[in-house]
């Protein structure tokens, strides 16, 4: 991490054309930065000769966003961001933080020391800006408006996360493979893929997602709620896009036209896994137990079980386990159907 660190260090540019600073943040030759202009102490009013009166100098730049800071301090600190390097840890509940003061803030969540309380909901916030935040929960206040759509946020940090849909900013690079996002998070998510890590285990059966919304989709299997109900046939679906999907079969209009044969099929993944399997033959996925090739990922996968011996789909009704969703489906239908 250090030597990451110190390449960012190195790459830091410092502008030649100086950015031109606020008079209002003109510093005067004798005066002190931090005193208050109605103190009725004399300065010199001299400038330095080489700064435009604008904007203050920030001559370093963060190498993954671009976001400039006037100090190196600051950029170092800022820099963690992207690194996730929480070296300030709390005693109390082991949570790690980037900054001192963020720990500081949220130590008062266990002494209790300013401590601020939400009227609506007797809620604990450790700053009076927090609790104004927290509280437009309950007004419903928006205060942050979109100039480009007029969607409103109760956050600016909302606001200029929203903003980026428009300008199409994506400040936050994969440091692995260099893809690009615009939110801090959706780069987390996505170097799980480099990482391998799956911090998300299904409580049911054990299994470990990199996601949470697939973790919450794989449950489904092990429910037997079926909410989503086809008009047409009366079949029932878990989840609203499988029923979406089924409702093709009724429609008769197959929009996905193979340019090969003119095979016509309801669904594009079934268009592009014919494709795969008819015209252009590549088998891009390899077996690593008998080298066996499969065109697609998930049929990869089905094929590993042979090995493996996994059969993560279970029937509620008997309890058996099975290798493929399509094999229980047609074991349900054959023994525990009407």
């Amino acid at each position: 991490m250090w030597d990451r660190w110190q390449k960012l260090e190195q790459s830091t540019v410092r502008k030649e054309d100086k950015e031109e600073v606020d008079h209002d943040d003109v510093t005067f030759q004798g005066e002190n930065p931090t005193s208050s202009s109605k103190s009725g102490k004399s300065c010199s009013a001299t400038l330095e000769p080489d700064v435009d009166q604008t904007k203050p100098e920030k001559p370093y730049d963060c190498s993954q966003c671009g976001k400039q800071f006037s100090l190196q301090s600051n950029l170092k600190r800022h820099f963690r961001i992207h690194t996730e390097k929480k070296p300030h840890a709390c005693a109390q509940c082991e949570k790690s933080f980037s900054h001192a003061t963020s720990l500081k803030v949220h130590v008062r969540i266990h002494t209790g020391e300013n401590s601020y309380h939400c009227s609506d909901c007797g809620k604990h916030l450790t700053t009076p800006a927090s609790l104004e935040i927290h509280q437009r929960i309950h007004t419903g206040e928006k205060p942050y408006c979109c100039t480009q759509c007029g969607k409103r946020f109760s956050q600016s940090g909302n606001l200029k996360q929203h903003e980026r849909i428009h300008t199409g900013e994506k400040p936050y690079n994969c440091p692995d493979c260099g893809k690009g996002f615009s939110h801090l998070s959706h780069m987390k998510q996505h170097q799980r893929v480099h990482t391998g890590d799956k911090p998300y285990h299904c409580s049911d059966c054990g299994k470990s997602f990199n996601h949470a919304n697939h973790m919450k989709t794989h449950q489904l299997t092990h429910s037997e709620q079926k909410p989503h109900v086809c008009s047409v046939c009366g079949r029932a679906f878990k989840r609203a896009d499988g029923l979406i999907e089924h409702q093709l079969i009724h429609s008769s209009v197959k929009r996905h036209c193979c340019s090969q044969c003119s095979k016509a099929f309801f669904r594009a993944k079934c268009l592009a896994r014919h494709q795969k399997l008819s015209h252009i033959g590549e088998k891009p996925y390899e077996c690593p137990q008998c080298g066996k090739r499969c065109a697609t990922s998930s049929d990869m996968k089905k094929h590993i079980r042979v090995h493996t011996g996994e059969k993560p789909y279970h029937c509620a009704k008997c309890g058996r386990d099975f290798a493929q969703s399509s094999t229980l489906k047609q074991h349900q239908r054959s023994m525990h159907t009407g």
